[in-house]
């Protein structure tokens, strides 16, 4: 396997982790483009479409989104949106508004991500009319708080802040009101993998001990420790972005223990091919049509390097550990 370099604090190692920010929201506006799903507002945060991006691409993120919000949609409706959702590492995410437009909306939703990047959501937030609009609708108090590094409304709040350092996450979300007794969705896509597998777990730990009632969505790298993962490595590492947490990434088992050992009830993982197969075939034939896909090796090489993987604790009784596709 390619050798890793340790994860650093250091200005280069963090600013290649938030430029994978700028790729996803990037890919997922010209997917959005071609047709491959509905986001009205991806729009707002990328203004230009960009240059063409491969059909197995555009598939894999069909995918990614598709299988996200299928089981996001599932634990609201389990929930019956009595709940708060809590985006880790959230980027330029358009999942709130898409909630709002469904009338399926959270309590409340919070999101988080490094003040560099949460400044720059802010700004297209409050520039914007149709981003901004969304969250005047739903806030009925005079206050709504908004500054460089935080917004916080009723039912929508961005916060600033490093994952890797936890006092300071938890003070934040106490500020903003965040209530550990309501059930909590935790979201996190292509995001522990850049922290240190120790840097993680402790923040799985720390969820698990403060949220009785919650589930744990995680969309990331898996079978790493193939030749195809190892060229996913290398291509990251010329850009110097390094995988601090991909030895957690070595299979669906090793995914679903990193859970299993923080405290979580019950897990379960899927690779993203066997996730593909299990969208609705009718939608799946649609986007198959959009682009010609002259080699399907590539495609299902993409999709068995990455899962989504939940996990739940459920002391309220929900019925959280039926969730799944």
């Amino acid at each position: 396997m390619a050798s890793k370099q340790p994860f650093t604090d250091s200005d280069t190692a963090d600013e290649a982790v938030r430029a994978t920010c700028d790729d996803a929201s990037t890919c997922k506006r010209f997917a959005t483009s071609k047709g491959y799903w509905t986001d009205l507002y991806a729009q707002y945060f990328v203004r230009q479409i960009g240059e063409r991006k491969a059909p197995e691409i555009n598939r894999g993120y069909y995918g990614r989104v598709r299988g996200m919000n299928l089981l996001i949609d599932a634990f609201l409706k389990k929930t019956q949106c009595d709940c708060q959702v809590v985006n880790l590492g959230a980027g330029l995410d358009t999942t709130f508004w898409r909630l709002k437009d469904e009338n399926i909306m959270p309590k409340k939703f919070f999101e988080v991500d490094f003040p560099m990047i949460v400044a720059r959501k802010i700004h297209h937030i409050k520039t914007k009319p149709p981003l901004s609009k969304p969250l005047i609708e739903t806030h009925s108090t005079d206050s709504l708080l908004l500054d460089g590094h935080s917004l916080d409304s009723d039912r929508y709040c961005i916060i600033g802040a490093d994952l890797r350092d936890l006092p300071a996450l938890e003070e934040k979300l106490k500020k903003f009101q965040i209530n550990p007794e309501l059930p909590t969705l935790f979201l996190s896509e292509c995001v522990l993998v850049y922290m240190t597998p120790e840097k993680s777990s402790k923040l799985l730990n720390w969820v698990a001990d403060t949220f009785p009632t919650a589930m744990f969505i995680n969309y990331e790298q898996v079978n790493m420790n193939d030749r195809f993962g190892q060229i996913m490595i290398e291509n990251l590492q010329r850009r110097q972005c390094n995988l601090a947490g991909v030895d957690v990434c070595q299979s669906l088992d090793s995914q679903k223990e990193r859970f299993l050992s923080a405290g979580w009830e019950s897990v379960n993982a899927l690779d993203m091919m066997t996730v593909y197969s299990m969208l609705p075939w009718e939608d799946v034939a649609r986007i198959e049509r959009l682009e010609f896909l002259d080699e399907k090796e590539l495609l299902h090489q993409l999709l068995q390097h990455y899962c989504i993987c939940w996990a739940v604790k459920d002391k309220l009784s929900l019925g959280l550990s039926q969730i799944g596709f």
